[in-house]
């Protein structure tokens, strides 16, 4: 199948390659023209311009967006649309807000151009593994996209989970439920480490692989970075988020829904950021106010 792909960063680029290899033609346009270029050994045709990259392409043309949330889709769904007809396609595979993409979608549609949410999960392991992808939009584009999914997808990894928003909508959850694991894994290998036992992390987490119920991908992952860095010396404390962690607790709220694990989570990414909280100073600082419990001067590291 013939598909236009824009923005080839990690994800893109390695989604890219696992298509190719599947044999499908692809025409490939990031802002950086090196990115397109590269792929060109691979079979990709490198396009200096959403226009031209349009141009490229057959009709009916399916073109997917995979750049950062936020106002780089706006502008490039913006752009693509000024260059499409009816009865093409524009896949927003990134982390874009579902309250978003609603809107996305009805604007297209009063131009005749489909639109569809795919919530994408994989990482960089995904040209390897395959991508699990959570997809919202027309049932009948979803069913001419399936070649395009089946390939991207490992078996049983792709679902058409209903209309506009709803794929990414479930992505949302799902990368709020990762929040809420990540944290969980985090709060108990640092209290292993901070065990009078030494042990061995590293040797933990590949032994809760073997059959523990908490075995998973993550655990894996944990095992692999604790092999390659025991003490994760080489890593600073800080932790980004990408977004839709803040999305599902304010949806949680809406909804009335007690998410308590994803929220905490949420903000214990927020103090990872802090070289030094306020917070915790005026906690110290009640205490000894209160209770005459000692404090340390900021230069002992309090």
């Amino acid at each position: 199948m013939q598909l236009g792909m824009i923005g080839l960063g990690r994800m893109g680029a390695n989604m890219t390659l696992r298509l190719l290899r599947g044999e499908h033609t692809l025409a490939v346009y990031d802002r950086d023209p090196e990115a397109a270029r590269a792929l060109q050994a691979e079979g990709a045709v490198p396009c200096d311009s959403i226009k031209a990259l349009v141009a490229a392409l057959d009709r009916p043309r399916h073109v997917w967006v995979m750049v950062p949330s936020g106002n780089p889709v706006t502008e490039t769904i913006a752009e693509l649309a000024k260059h499409l007809d009816k009865g093409d396609c524009i896949i927003d595979g990134g982390n874009s807000y579902y309250k978003d993409s609603v809107v996305r979608s009805q604007g297209l549609e009063k131009g005749g151009i489909y639109y569809m949410d795919v919530g994408t999960s994989g990482g960089v392991w995904g040209l390897a593994n395959g991508y699990c992808l959570m997809i919202g939009g027309p049932p009948a584009i979803f069913e001419r996209l399936k070649p395009i999914f089946e390939t991207l997808a490992p078996p049983d990894g792709y679902a058409h989970v209903g209309p506009a928003g709803a794929g990414h909508y479930v992505k949302m959850v799902h990368n709020g439920i990762e929040y809420g694991m990540l944290e969980a894994y985090a709060e108990g290998f640092e209290l292993l480490n901070a065990s009078t036992y030494d042990l061995d992390l590293h040797q933990v987490s590949s032994l809760w692989n073997q059959g523990s119920v908490v075995r998973s991908w993550l655990l894996e992952l944990a095992e692999r970075a604790l092999a390659n860095d025991p003490s994760l010396e080489q890593i600073a404390g800080y932790v980004e988020d990408s977004g839709e962690g803040r999305w599902a607790v304010l949806e949680a709220i809406e909804r009335d829904v007690p998410a308590t694990v994803l929220a905490y989570s949420l903000f214990a990414r927020f103090r990872s950021r802090q070289k030094e909280s306020f917070g915790a100073k005026l906690i110290a600082a009640l205490r000894n106010e209160f209770g005459g419990h000692g404090t340390r001067k900021a230069e002992d590291g309090s």
